[in-house]
């Protein structure tokens, strides 16, 4: 299993960007993307997840109204909308997957809100 995460970048506050995370190396839907993020610093926290076979989202408090996840069941690959970005928002991204005792983690990507 393998999990490609792209789409961070810099960005000034109030800004948006969209970060994916494509799944790969089983096939099944029935399966939750989750988003994670890393400050420097600081422990990592869960942001949000999806359900990949219905589509169902939770996210932290501090996201709602500002982060959507969304996916596209036939690419494999969930996507994660972060609008009205703050400073604190800053953090490296990981997407993970759990697959029955095994989690799957990508590669981090870098968010960077500053003006």
């Amino acid at each position: 299993v393998q999990l490609q995460a792209s789409g961070g970048g810099s960005v000034r506050p109030g800004g948006s960007l969209r970060l994916s995370c494509a799944v790969s190396g089983f096939e099944s839907d029935r399966y939750c993307v989750g988003w994670f993020r890393q400050a420097p610093g600081k422990e990592r926290e869960w942001v949000s997840q999806i359900s990949m076979d219905d589509g169902r989202t939770a996210y932290t408090d501090s996201v709602k109204g500002r982060f959507s996840m969304s996916r596209d069941s036939t690419k494999n690959t969930a996507y994660l909308e972060m609008n009205d970005l703050r400073p604190e928002d800053t953090a490296v991204y990981y997407c993970k997957v759990v697959l029955g005792s095994s989690e799957f983690w990508g590669e981090g990507t870098q968010v960077t809100v500053s003006s």
